[in-house]
């Protein structure tokens, strides 16, 4: 096309261009709140001030061992200073941030650490033995930094330098760069998939920077707030809050270690207003110990992803003085992309409706282009809530794609959406509501049943804790639903697979109702989810 008038002369530099990246938001906050407090971890505190300097010491230090553009730094850490600071100064670098997941086993901590090419291993002192014997297992051999930590059990370090040794050398008045190109790589994350190697999500500049703006905006984030990590930094980089809660000017409160005994006395001596988690977390606090279990005496937004949590879970949480904010998102898209906003009149509706309305994925976040759901010929369903299709999504806060994965991204971005697999519908209001995945849909005698929809009734039984459906073979009607339950504690003798089914008849069509149940603990991923394919497996047998 010919230019127009306005493209002669007119052009991008200095002045009216800068790279859209999270790492302004550090200097920004430094500048605006040198004094204030950034990161609380025990008795440790530091300002704003102290964190861009050690970020500009970490990045100088690193740059000074030969890591720019394209370079991956990995890092295996609990929610400790140094995994935050680390999502700041690896980038300041030109690097890439590869945060691995703390509960992964040996051969695939070193399948990352090969199949990223990572040339620097940051490695926190709790999990040495892990990343000792992932090292030996591994090809590529990076240079290694130990984080020492006195909250931390003491192993033998694995690495050539300590992480404060590693700082000090570095200039506090390291020059904090901005990428040439906002498209330019800030994470590399991995999936936990059910099989086979996890794949290697590629994020860029820009997109962690609109993401954690839109996490700012539709949490409530402000220079007030302060967030407490029961979230792992290392999933989706802290679903980009390493960079909101900065951004706003919050405090981030670490956490090593997901425990209600440490969650509830944090919440009420650092006054802690947000945090986030699955929800398997939010069930970890309903059902604590008496002892433990405590209302608080201020009111507390959590985030919740993962599959949608039970109305049972949401009211719960709600009675402990918790206000849920449900979100929907994955590893490819920075974490969240849809947040259930609250509209009108929901604060007034009964515990159990706004519990009912809650646990809806909803409505793009602010910064996601378009969230939809489609049909395979790629249609847009009716807002009926009863039409079912792929959710799909499109916008900035799409990752670049998937490393040395291009079979594998294009299935992916087939049609100009990514394909999430999450099958689901649109409410008349436009929100979005999951119904399932696609692999997790039971086809029993040609009828469709939602295994959300019977866990959902599952988990309203007084004596249930946790639920997963999952399909079980059966030679008249091809599939039916097969219940794995976990009891409340003290519950375990007196619950029986009858009570379930007759429970589950009162609230479900018959051919819904689980015709097999199964008693005990749930297996999990090392990101809380229920390994589903796992349920599936021993129904196979």
């Amino acid at each position: 096309m010919p230019n127009t008038i306005f493209d002669i002369g007119l052009d991008r530099n200095a002045a009216n261009f800068v790279p859209l990246s999270p790492i302004s938001f550090l200097v920004r906050s430094a500048r605006v709140w040198p004094e204030r407090t950034a990161v609380v971890h025990g008795p440790r505190r530091f300002t704003y001030a102290a964190m861009l300097e050690r970020c500009r010491r970490f990045a100088s230090a690193l740059a000074a061992r030969g890591i720019g553009r394209g370079d991956t730094v990995a890092v295996l850490a609990p929610n400790t200073p140094a995994m935050l600071e680390a999502h700041y100064a690896i980038p300041m670098t030109g690097g890439v941030i590869c945060a691995i997941n703390t509960r992964l086993d040996a051969a695939t901590v070193a399948f990352i650490l090969d199949h990223s090419e990572a040339r620097v291993f940051l490695v926190d002192q709790e999990l040495a033995p892990l990343a000792a014997t992932a090292l030996a297992m591994a090809r590529n051999k990076p240079f290694v930094i130990d984080i020492a930590d006195d909250a931390a059990p003491s192993n033998v370090p694995v690495g050539a330098i300590e992480y404060e040794a590693f700082l000090a050398a570095g200039d506090p008045a390291h020059t904090v760069r901005l990428p040439d190109d906002e498209w330019d790589a800030i994470s590399l994350g991995y999936t936990s998939g059910t099989t086979g190697d996890p794949k290697g999500v590629v994020c860029h500049h820009r997109g962690a920077h609109l993401n954690a703006v839109a996490n700012v905006l539709g949490f409530g984030i402000t220079a007030e707030s302060v967030y407490l990590w029961t979230l792992p930094m290392f999933h989706c980089n802290g679903w980009t809050y390493t960079w909101g809660i900065t951004l706003a000017g919050g405090t981030h409160v670490c956490l090593r270690r997901v425990d209600p005994a440490l969650i509830f006395p944090l919440i009420e001596q650092e006054g802690v207003t947000h945090m986030c988690g699955a929800p398997v977390v939010m069930t970890m606090l309903i059902h604590a110990p008496a002892g433990v279990r405590r209302g608080l005496s201020r009111n507390v937004k959590i985030a919740t992803g993962g599959a949608a949590p039970p109305t049972a879970v949401i009211a719960g949480m709600e009675a402990l003085g918790f206000e849920v904010t449900h979100l929907y998102g994955l590893t490819e898209v920075y974490g969240p992309a849809t947040f259930c906003a609250w509209q009108p009149g929901v604060a007034e509706m009964s515990v159990e409706d706004r519990a009912r309305f809650t646990s809806r994925q909803g409505v793009p976040s602010h910064m996601l282009e378009d969230a939809t759901v489609m049909t395979p010929e790629m249609r847009r369903v009716p807002a009926d809530t009863a039409t079912m299709g792929e959710l799909m999504l499109r916008g900035n806060t799409v990752m670049k794609g998937y490393l040395k994965n291009p079979t594998a991204t294009e299935k992916a971005f087939a049609g100009g959406w990514f394909h999430t697999g999450d099958l689901g519908v649109i409410h008349p209001d436009s929100y979005i509501e999951i119904r399932d995945r696609s692999k997790d849909i039971i086809i029993s005698g040609g009828e469709n049943i939602s295994s959300l929809e019977v866990e959902e009734v599952l988990f309203r039984h007084p004596d249930i804790m946790e639920a997963a459906v999952v399909a079980h073979p059966d030679k008249h009607w091809g599939e039916v639903p097969h219940a794995f339950v976990t009891p409340k504690p003290g519950r375990e003798a007196s619950l029986s697979a009858d009570d379930v089914i007759a429970f589950c008849r009162q609230h479900l069509a018959r051919y819904k109702v689980p015709k097999h149940v199964t008693f005990g603990p749930l297996p999990k991923t090392s990101t809380g989810k229920i390994q589903k394919f796992e349920l599936r497996r021993r129904t196979a047998g």
